[in-house]
């Protein structure tokens, strides 16, 4: 059986661990404050994050975007779409859950002590071994985890903004799930899977961000909860059918909700990109070299506005890892594909996406994200 190395409250790890869940794939999840995590898992893995995962044959995984892939590549890719534009929106979506939703994550978890404080100490608490300074480890993740969120732009004065955009989001993705139980149609796609990652540990199960996904965005919320489940589980949808919507049809409320992320996630990354690629000029890597998640302090730092408001985060080359999927299933299309293509991306706010890029590619080799 394979081995699934996460936490509950881990964003990335809810990304791998419903994709196992809903493609039927046995597996036992154990916390990465198993002793087996320290002495098998992180020689193969490289590095101390998670999720991580053991196959069945003793291969080492690390990275949910590389876990999936592996069993997408071996069982036919039953959870990409075979059209172009439903593939395009799919891989949008996963940017997006990977990168795009980090801020309010973070801002709902670390800013509201009152409400999720003691919820979060237990997570973080018993994601460490019995030790004498248990306590003192989990203080120091917690606060470690904590200014992250300062790394995502989230302060004082962009806070408003911050939940602003979210909560506009959200109510769009509501109207969505209304009337669709998977974003294109009755099954999950790759981009489901990514959306989850913050839309589960952080954003709908969190006490406080919970309580507002609950109360506001009901259809979000179970949403999350089938996510979750083995089957189709959308017995409130009547006439639901099977498998992604026919004629490559993406919905309007689809659509309306990547018009509403577009506001802040191109200039976000149009910011990160000119970031990242002045640091490679001015520290040229050879091919192979690891990609950090983070590049530097001050020399890589995205600066960018919204809605007049400032924003200051830090660049990661690991956007663009995720971006390249989509920019390359675009250049895949025919030429008639990617006009059509063109069309739904000018009608919601994000054309330019496709042309924002790196000097340098990214593949994961070895577990690890390289330059190329």
């Amino acid at each position: 059986m394979h081995a699934l190395y996460a936490i509950p409250h881990s964003l990335y790890s809810g990304r791998a661990r419903s994709y196992l869940i809903k493609n039927s794939i046995p597996f036992r999840e154990f916390s990465c404050g198993h002793e087996s995590f320290k002495a098998e898992i992180l020689p193969e893995a490289k590095l101390a994050t998670i999720p991580a995962l053991r196959t069945t044959e003793g291969q080492v995984i690390r990275d949910g975007a590389a876990i999936i892939e592996y069993f997408e590549a071996a069982n036919g890719r039953p959870c990409r779409p075979k059209t172009p534009k439903q593939q395009l929106v799919s891989g949008l979506f996963d940017l997006i859950g990977a990168e795009g939703l980090l801020r309010p994550a973070m801002h709902y978890r670390w800013n509201f002590p009152e409400e999720n404080l003691s919820f979060l100490h237990y997570h973080f608490y018993h994601s460490q071994r019995e030790h004498p300074e248990r306590e003192a480890k989990t203080q120091y993740m917690m606060d470690k985890m904590r200014y992250a969120a300062m790394m995502f732009g989230v302060n004082d004065e962009s806070q408003a903004l911050v939940e602003t955009l979210y909560l506009k989001f959200l109510l769009a993705l509501d109207k969505h799930f209304e009337q669709y139980p998977y974003l294109l149609g009755w099954k999950p796609c790759i981009g489901d899977f990514g959306l989850l990652a913050p839309l589960f540990a952080h954003l709908g199960r969190d006490p406080k961000p919970l309580q507002m996904m609950q109360q506001q965005a009901v259809h979000v919320y179970r949403w999350v909860e089938r996510m979750n489940r083995t089957y189709q589980d959308a017995s409130e949808h009547y006439a639901a059918g099977e498998g992604y919507l026919a004629d490559d049809e993406i919905p309007e409320t689809l659509l309306a909700v990547l018009n509403i992320i577009a506001e802040d996630l191109l200039p976000e990354t149009r910011a990160a990109a000119q970031s990242i690629n002045g640091w490679l000029l001015d520290n040229p890597v050879a091919s192979g070299d690891r990609a950090s998640r983070y590049l530097g302090q001050n020399e890589a730092k995205a600066n960018f506005v919204v809605r007049g408001q400032a924003f200051e985060t830090g660049a990661q080359p690991y956007r663009f890892f995720q971006l390249q999927i989509v920019q390359d299933a675009y250049e895949a299309c025919s030429e008639t594909e990617r006009g059509d293509i063109d069309a739904m991306l000018e009608t919601c706010g994000l054309k330019e996406l496709l042309e924002i890029k790196l000097e340098r590619r990214l593949e994961q080799r070895d577990n690890l994200e390289v330059w190329v």
